[in-house]
């Protein structure tokens, strides 16, 4: 027997459409990064892009268990000395970028490297629930129903 080893020509890419209204962000990303990675499909193979185009709706309604809306923090560098900056995740959803949240959690479950930037191209998050994909006919994945921890009540 031979081992499969898919190559970027023969690879199935899908839309795939998911609501994050009422979702809890680390297991809805943990779900979003294995299928952009393509690991939920038989052919996978980790050194092609072989995961499917997502794309995330209404990402400004996550949810976070316990007390990490207003404790956790997110931390960035400025470039100066001294110049490292702190936001709450209850900052940084009502601010103006909400969906960051989502792309920051997924984009941290995913493996460095080359690969990793291409894969991440394959992710589009909207603070909405209005999206301009439309066109290729995202087929709608219901994470809520894959798991009762997945979604919790605000």
């Amino acid at each position: 027997m031979k081992t499969y080893s898919a190559k970027p020509a023969d690879v199935d890419k899908k839309w795939v459409l998911i609501d994050a209204e009422g979702l809890v962000v680390g297991r809805l990303a943990s779900v979003v990064a294995m299928r952009l990675r393509g690991k939920h499909k038989p052919t996978y193979t980790p050194h092609v892009d072989c995961g499917d185009n997502v794309i995330v709706i209404n990402a400004d309604k996550v949810v976070f268990t316990g007390r990490k809306r207003d404790d956790k923090v997110y931390y960035h560098h400025t470039g100066y000395i001294g110049g490292i900056k702190a936001r709450s995740a209850k900052f940084i959803l009502e601010g103006r970028f909400p969906e960051r949240i989502l792309e920051k959690a997924v984009e941290r479950m995913l493996p460095r490297g080359p690969l990793f930037r291409q894969i991440l191209g394959n992710l589009r998050v909207y603070k909405g629930a209005d999206h301009p994909h439309a066109a290729q006919q995202p087929e709608a994945l219901d994470v809520a129903a894959l798991n009762p921890k997945n979604t919790r009540s605000a």
